[in-house]
């Protein structure tokens, strides 16, 4: 039988995770404009999200703007994108079948093999969506640090690493954490189907005379 602790542990980090993917998408600042340069005007601050793009000014108001077109947009931010909805769809469904799987809910509780099964498939779903996460990340910040330190890159035009690629990191890392717990337990814990063996009738005695 599957330990419940360590599944609602397991669901609790992956549903955090969820709520980070979903607010790292949101975010505005998957890139800020990089001060490293020696004539850098530090009065405006310039951020860019897979939505729009910010500028913050010194009195600390702040401009944004969404993206006008689509199709104008860089290939890393438009896979991005994609890859984001895909993670987060992925861990709204991987909630709800390991809602259901999970041993304290109703749900199921006649079939315990069948509840494990379910647990299971919300974990590995969990792990994907990690990975996806994961994947859109790490290929957005390759992207953003090819371009810092590609020598034509204008100083003015540099960025770095913004908040949302960390919320991201750590999103994902909890989605990937959450969904092998899950799915360690129900593999390690659940058993197999038991065996009924028949009884062997015993022989009666015999009467010897």
């Amino acid at each position: 039988m599957a330990n419940s602790g360590i599944q609602l542990l397991g669901f609790t980090l992956a549903f955090i995770g969820f709520i980070g993917l979903i607010a790292s998408t949101a975010m505005p600042e998957w890139k800020a404009s990089s001060f490293s340069g020696d004539n850098i005007v530090t009065a405006v601050a310039m951020y860019e999200g897979l939505w729009m793009s910010c500028v913050s000014q010194s009195t600390g108001q702040i401009q944004c703007k969404a993206f006008d077109s689509l199709l104008e947009l860089p290939t890393e931010t438009q896979a991005t994108r994609a890859l984001m909805i895909v993670g987060i769809l992925l861990s709204f469904i991987s909630i709800m079948v390991a809602m259901v799987g999970m041993q304290c809910t109703t749900c199921l509780e006649n079939d315990a093999q069948q509840k494990a099964k379910v647990a299971l498939a919300g974990g590995i779903c969990f792990i994907i969506a990690g990975l996806s996460a994961l994947v859109a990340t790490s290929w957005y910040g390759n992207r953003i640090t090819a371009n810092f330190y590609n020598p034509f890159t204008p100083t003015n035009g540099r960025y770095e690493f913004g908040n949302a690629l960390f919320v991201g990191w750590g999103a994902a890392a909890l989605s990937i954490l959450g969904g092998a717990f899950l799915c360690c337990n129900c593999m390690g814990g659940s058993s197999g189907p038991a065996r009924n063996y028949p009884k062997t009738a015993s022989r009666p005695g015999k009467d010897y005379v």
